[in-house]
């Protein structure tokens, strides 16, 4: 599958929505824009997970990443992680650098 990734800003929060998989194949099209919202240097990173259908290894080291390319004070909100999804992110332990929520924060 494919991979959308569009990023937004809202003040001093990123907002990085995803439409599809995130796995080896797509992971640059997220890097990109990860990328692009570090430039802005936010405050808040948000990533739109309500479309997001399947995250691979390849996909969660592409988040680790990202999380890692902002500076250490920025708040990373996961937005709308399904169960598999967030399965992934538990699993290696991931939950404890990021904050999930069922809405986008206002």
């Amino acid at each position: 599958m494919t991979l959308d990734a569009t990023l937004s800003m809202r003040e001093n929060t990123a907002v990085i929505a995803l439409n599809g998989d995130l796995d080896a194949v797509t992971a640059p099209v997220f890097q990109n824009q990860a990328e692009r919202a570090a430039e802005h240097r936010p405050e808040r990173l948000v990533l739109d997970m309500r479309q997001l259908g399947y995250l691979s290894s390849a996909g969660l080291r592409q988040l680790v990443y990202t999380r890692q390319k902002m500076d250490d004070d920025v708040h990373v909100v996961l937005v709308g992680a399904n169960e598999q999804v967030t399965q992934v992110i538990r699993l290696v332990g991931f939950e404890q650098s990021v904050t999930f929520s069922d809405d986008m924060p206002e």
